[in-house]
C-alpha cells in the first residue's frame, strides 16, 4: 500500500532512515442513506496504530460511540472528556457504558462534525487499548470542540470497529475513513 495524504514525517527514526507516520488507507465510507451503525471488519493486524477521520451529520445532539470486536459489555468501557462551547467548559467520565464516548457535539443534517480517532497499539494482546479522539462543530457561533480519552478493558487484538449514534442516525453523506499508521 502507499502512504497516503502525504503524512511522512521528514525526520529519520533514530539515524535508520525509516520514514515514520506513514498513513495507508484500509477503508471508507460515504452513507447514501441513514443509518446508525458503520462497522469495519477484518482489519488486518500489521500496524502500529489505526487513526479514523470521519465527517458525521444527523439529525440532533448526539454522541459517537466506539465498540470493539463486536464487545458491547458496559464494564469494559471507560471514557474521560474535556470540551468547550461559546459559553462554557466541561469535564466529565463514564464507566459501564456499552461502548467508548468520541463526541459529535451538535451535529446536524447540513453541518458535520469532525473527528479524528486515534486507537493506539490497537494490535497488542498484553495490554488493554486506549483510544483518543478529538471532535469539534462549527455552527456560528455555538459549536464545541472537545477531547475523549478512552479504555477498552480488555487485551484481545482489535479486528472490527462499531461506531454507532443514540438517538439520531448517520445522515446521509456521512463519511468514516480508516487509516493503518505504521
Amino acid at each position: 500500500m502507499t502512504p497516503v495524504l502525504g503524512i511522512i514525517a521528514s525526520s529519520n527514526q533514530q539515524g535508520r532512515g525509516v520514514a515514520v507516520g506513514s498513513y495507508d488507507a484500509l477503508a471508507s465510507v460515504t452513507l447514501s442513506a441513514s443509518t446508525s451503525i458503520i462497522t469495519f471488519a477484518g482489519i488486518p493486524s500489521n500496524y502500529r496504530h489505526l487513526q479514523i477521520r470521519a465527517s458525521s451529520l444527523n439529525s440532533g445532539q448526539d454522541t459517537l460511540y466506539i465498540s470493539y470486536n463486536g464487545d458491547t459489555t458496559g464494564s469494559n468501557y471507560r471514557d474521560h472528556q474535556m470540551g468547550a462551547n461559546g459559553s462554557s467548559v466541561f469535564a466529565y467520565s463514564n464507566a459501564g457504558v456499552n461502548g467508548l464516548g468520541a463526541g459529535i457535539g451538535l451535529a446536524s443534517q447540513t453541518t458535520p462534525a469532525a473527528n479524528i480517532i486515534d486507537i493506539l497499539d490497537y494490535s497488542s494482546n498484553v495490554k488493554n487499548t486506549t483510544t483518543r479522539s478529538f471532535w469539534g462543530v462549527d455552527r456560528n457561533g455555538a459549536g464545541s470542540v472537545g477531547i475523549y480519552s478512552n479504555l477498552w478493558n480488555n487485551t484481545s487484538p482489535v479486528t472490527s470497529i462499531t461506531f454507532r449514534v443514540g438517538t439520531y442516525p448517520f445522515q446521509t453523506n456521512t463519511s468514516f475513513a480508516l487509516y493503518g499508521v505504521k
